[in-house]
């Protein structure tokens, strides 16, 4: 017997077979089925073509199966019960608040929100598991759109139209310098005199970086080309260990620099010619499909206060 044709063999074949069956007749198998007779015996044509053998024949007692038909309709059953515990599990889980989120997210959040976010999310959602995977906001965006995190949290929009994007909490960005410098203390700083001075600057990609650029070509000022870069760093944490070696100002969110503002290691300036605020911001595929663990994230993200 040739099997050739058993990947031809479909889902519905395997159903009528398990009606005639149950039913014991064509005629009240095509009933439950809401078919026609012709269009079920056709179906029972077509699985026996793809089996390459009989399965069923009419008798005077009802339907009766050939052995290859028994082999056939055992298999379907399980078949068919393996199908419906697949719709059960994966409506559990639809249903459930635990599971995991594989989560992209910049610098400023990965490091300075997001641990304190996860740390009271661990006593309300103690059944959610967040895997950060961290770069910078491009990367970031890059991340999500290559389906290798769910979501992101980046600090810039992106205007990619596959994305969703829903703004979090807001960002102000500032210059840091030394506690002793001599803008320590000053109310402001103009673009023009920025430039002049060794600049500590983010890496292309960075939202910090990305902020800043849009802010000068909105006022006209001038670009980061015209600065005096000192150097280029990949985080803000690098940035604020050069700025405390004398390498450098730079410009910094103030969710980076709160804890040595406190400590009195930093002293933040805002620049005058822009004021720099922007919004972190989640996005996720548009097509991403929200489970009940991922609405409870994101409620929970959406109402954490920074």
């Amino acid at each position: 017997m040739g099997n050739d044709g058993f990947g031809n063999i479909t889902m519905q074949q395997l159903e009528v077979l398990i009606h005639l069956v149950e039913a014991g007749s064509f005629t009240h198998a095509a009933q439950r089925m809401g078919l026609t007779q012709p269009t079920l015996t056709k179906h029972v044509r077509n699985l026996e073509d793809a089996a390459g053998t009989r399965v069923a024949a009419r008798k005077n007692t009802g339907i009766c199966l050939t052995p290859e038909g028994r082999i056939l309709y055992d298999l379907a059953r399980r078949i068919l019960r393996l199908r419906q515990d697949a719709q059960e599990k994966i409506k559990n889980l639809r249903d459930s608040e635990s599971g995991s989120i594989f989560l992209g997210a910049s610098t400023i959040p990965a490091t300075y929100i997001l641990p304190r976010l996860l740390g009271s999310m661990k006593k309300s959602c103690p059944d959610i598991r967040i895997h950060v995977q961290t770069g910078d906001s491009e990367e970031t965006i890059q991340t999500v759109l290559a389906d290798q995190a769910e979501m992101g949290i980046v600090g810039k929009g992106s205007p990619d139209r596959r994305l969703k994007v829903e703004p979090l909490w807001e960002d102000r960005l500032l210059i840091a310098v030394p506690a002793g410098h001599p803008w320590a203390k000053r109310t402001g700083v103009p673009v023009a005199e920025l430039a002049k001075v060794p600049f500590v600057l983010r890496e292309r990609g960075s939202g910090t970086r990305s902020s800043l650029e849009d802010c000068l070509a909105r006022q006209g000022a001038p670009s980061l080309a015209s600065f005096s870069i000192a150097c280029e760093m990949g985080s803000s944490e690098a940035v604020k260990e050069a700025i405390l070696a004398g390498l450098g100002v730079s410009i910094l969110s103030i969710h980076a620099i709160s804890r040595e503002l406190a400590q009195g290691l930093l002293a933040a300036v805002p620049l005058e010619d822009c004021r720099l605020e922007r919004r972190f911001c989640l996005i996720y595929k548009k097509q991403f499909r929200l489970m009940k663990h991922h609405r409870r994230f994101l409620s929970v993200i959406k109402n954490f206060g920074i």
